[in-house]
C-alpha cells in the first residue's frame, strides 16, 4: 500500500462518514478552518525537521513526490488529521454535551500551565540529550508551548468542557494509533530505532500514540477555546432578566395604585 492509498483507505473514509453524521444546524465552521492553517503552517518545518534528521522514513516507492524532506501526502495529513479530529469533536459534542457547561474558576489555568510547561522543559531535556529519546523531546517540545498557551488563555474554558475533550480526542487518537500501526506494519513509513525509545504499545511505538493524542488535543481544546461557555453567556442573561423584571414592575405599579373595586366593577358588569 502507498501513501496515498493509506489516505484512501483510512483518513479519508473516516473524513466522509464524520462529515455525513455531522451537526446540520448551529455550527461555525471558521474555528475549524483557522485550525486547519496554525496547523499546516505550525507542523510543516517541524515535521521537515524530523525527516531531516532521520526520525521518521518514507520509501520513495510509496509516495508521489517530495517537497522539502516530506512528501505531499503528509502535508495532506496536515490537513486531514486535523479536520478528522474537528469533526469528531463536533459529533460527541452535538450528541453528548450539547449543554453549555457551567463556568469554571480561572484558578485552574494554573495547574494546566504548569503541567504543559513541564511537557515542554522534559522534551528539551530529552532533545539536548539526543539518542533514543529524540523523537520523543522533539515532540514535547513543539506541543508543550501550544498546551501551555491554551491553558494560559483559556484554562477555566477547558476544565469546565474536560469530559467533552476527553472523548473528543481520544476517539480520533485510537483509530489513528490503528491506522498508524497497520501504516508501520505494511512499510508506508518506518521510525528509526535510534532516535526512538523502543517502548511500544501492542506493537505500536510509544512516540506515536503520545504524538496522535497530543495533536488531537491541540485541535479540540482550539476548537473548545472558540465556543461559548456560561461564563460569557450569565451576564447578558441576567441583563436581559433585570429588563424584564422592570418593565413588569413598571406596567404592575400603575395597576397597583388603582382602588379594588375598580376592577370588580367591570367583572360584574360582565
Amino acid at each position: 500500500m502507498t501513501y496515498l492509498g493509506f489516505h484512501l483507505t483510512f483518513t479519508l473514509p473516516a473524513i466522509a462518514a464524520l462529515w455525513v453524521f455531522r451537526p446540520r444546524a448551529g455550527q461555525a465552521w471558521w474555528p475549524l478552518g483557522v485550525l486547519v492553517a496554525i496547523a499546516f503552517v505550525y507542523t510543516t518545518p517541524w515535521d521537515n525537521y524530523l525527516v531531516a534528521q532521520g526520525v521518521w522514513t518514507y520509501p520513495p516507492d510509496r509516495v508521489l513526490a517530495t517537497v522539502g524532506y516530506v512528501p505531499v501526502e503528509e502535508y495532506a495529513f496536515f490537513v486531514l488529521q486535523t479536520v478528522l479530529s474537528g469533526l469528531a469533536f463536533m459529533w460527541v459534542r452535538a450528541r453528548y454535551f450539547a449543554r453549555v457547561p457551567e463556568p469554571a474558576d480561572r484558578r485552574v489555568r494554573l495547574p494546566g500551565v504548569v503541567g504543559s510547561a513541564a511537557l515542554s522543559l522534559v522534551g528539551l531535556a530529552l532533545t539536548l540529550r539526543g539518542g533514543h529519546g529524540l523523537y520523543l523531546g522533539l515532540l514535547l517540545v513543539w506541543a508543550g508551548p501550544v498546551l501551555t498557551l491554551m491553558w494560559a488563555v483559556g484554562g477555566e474554558m477547558l476544565w469546565a468542557r474536560r469530559r467533552l475533550l476527553v472523548w473528543a480526542a481520544m476517539l480520533p487518537t485510537l483509530y489513528l494509533c490503528v491506522a498508524d500501526r497497520i501504516a508501520i506494519e505494511l512499510g508506508i513509513w518506518s521510525l528509526t530505532d535510534a532516535t526512538r525509545t523502543g517502548v511500544e504499545i501492542a506493537g505500536l511505538p510509544l512516540e506515536e500514540a503520545v504524538f496522535f493524542l497530543l495533536t488531537n488535543l491541540m485541535v479540540v481544546q482550539g476548537l473548545a477555546l472558540c465556543e461559548p461557555s456560561r461564563a460569557s453567556t450569565l451576564p447578558a442573561m441576567r441583563r436581559e432578566a433585570a429588563r424584564l423584571a422592570e418593565e413588569r414592575a413598571a406596567h404592575a405599579e400603575p395597576l397597583a395604585r388603582q382602588r379594588p373595586r375598580e376592577f370588580v366593577r367591570p367583572l360584574l358588569g360582565a
